[in-house]
């Protein structure tokens, strides 16, 4: 099985995957580190790294499929071409893709965790609650081949056991 997070930055999927991982022993494969990775060995901040982060969680996502495990993608896949990226992966290997979406419904939570939040990542600046603002208009609806996927919505002002029983049981259904 193949479980691809989505969501804005700072909306909680990074924590929700990690959790998720835990609940049902899956490894989770993130953009982010990659892309940082990316910039890390000089490749220029011009260029799309952002897609080849993908690429690369996607070659890497393969092999674990392929080893006989399941794989949860942590990435924002805003838009269909990234989302549909998953299911195709998942065509190909014959395995089931699943989406859990993720959003803050608060602003000032979302916030306040997007201020807060300190990763380990030198070389992606944390995206300012500006550019997440803006971002909005740019998180696509869902569309092509994603939305034909079963996908699970949660709301991440709820609390973070409650929201990993969920996606828990949603993967395991």
């Amino acid at each position: 099985m193949l479980v691809a997070m989505a969501g804005l930055p700072g909306s909680g999927k990074s924590t929700v995957a990690e959790e998720l991982a835990r609940a049902v022993g899956m490894p989770v494969v993130s953009v982010d580190p990659v892309e940082s990775a990316i910039l890390r060995a000089g490749i220029d901040a011009d260029q799309p790294t952002g897609l080849a982060a993908y690429l690369v969680a996607e070659t890497i996502a393969d092999a674990v499929v392929r080893s006989g495990q399941g794989v949860i993608i942590d990435a924002v896949n805003a838009v269909a071409p990234a989302r549909d990226q998953w299911v195709l992966l998942g065509e190909r290997l014959g395995v089931e893709v699943r989406f859990v979406e993720t959003l803050c419904s608060d602003a000032n939570v979302h916030r306040q965790r997007l201020e807060q939040r300190r990763r380990d990542l030198v070389h992606i600046a944390e995206p300012t609650w500006h550019a997440v603002e803006q971002s909005l208009d740019e998180y696509a609806p869902w569309s092509g081949l994603a939305e034909t996927r079963p996908r699970l919505t949660l709301d991440t002002v709820q609390p973070l056991a409650a929201l990993v029983a969920q996606a828990a049981a949603f993967v395991r259904s």
